[in-house]
């Protein structure tokens, strides 16, 4: 059996570093961090297996839309959602994270909607940490905008890459 060789591109942006990682078949990771080492360890961890080879010049594309979404940019999104769906995904999900993130992809930027509001319209009236564990557990941040899923009460909740920078994408949305 062949090893499986992943892709990586590591930039800066507005929000520290972005990871983009992406196997033949598509985009399998989008991460922040503060630093590339730290980026890059982490990848290394998740995929011990995987044969991982740097390609910022061949991500690049990807990470330009990638940064753009970040800064807000709405020339490169979908108008409504914010979601670009030119973009191909190659994330393992349980049909539970597919039907939250799918459902995630339909808010559009620059709103937010509670957890509980998200399992409802899942219905699963009673849902809302299993939308919040499916939001955790999202490898591709950003694309799958588990940024605009916030507390019941308003408050930005939790976020798997720091509430600092759920606030900054979020600004950034509505301010476009």
């Amino acid at each position: 059996m062949s090893q499986r060789t992943i892709d990586f591109a590591l930039r800066e942006c507005s929000l520290g570093w972005l990871l983009i990682a992406a196997s033949e078949r598509g985009i399998c990771s989008v991460r922040f961090g503060d630093s590339e080492e730290a980026l890059e360890g982490a990848l290394r961890a998740e995929l011990p297996f995987a044969v991982l080879e740097r390609s910022d010049v061949r991500l690049k594309p990807w990470s330009d839309v990638l940064i753009a979404r970040i800064d807000g940019n709405a020339r490169t999104q979908s108008q409504t959602t914010g979601f670009a769906v030119d973009l191909p995904f190659d994330v393992s999900a349980s049909s539970f994270q597919r039907r939250v993130w799918d459902a995630l992809q339909q808010i559009p930027r620059g709103e937010t909607r509670a957890y509980s509001e998200v399992a409802a319209s899942l219905g699963v009236a009673i849902g809302a940490r299993a939308v919040a564990r499916a939001c955790a557990a999202n490898p591709v941040a950003v694309l799958v905008p588990c940024h605009r899923v916030v507390s019941k009460d308003g408050g930005l909740g939790g976020y798997r890459w720091g509430v600092e920078r759920k606030r900054a994408l979020l600004a950034a949305e509505r301010a476009r």
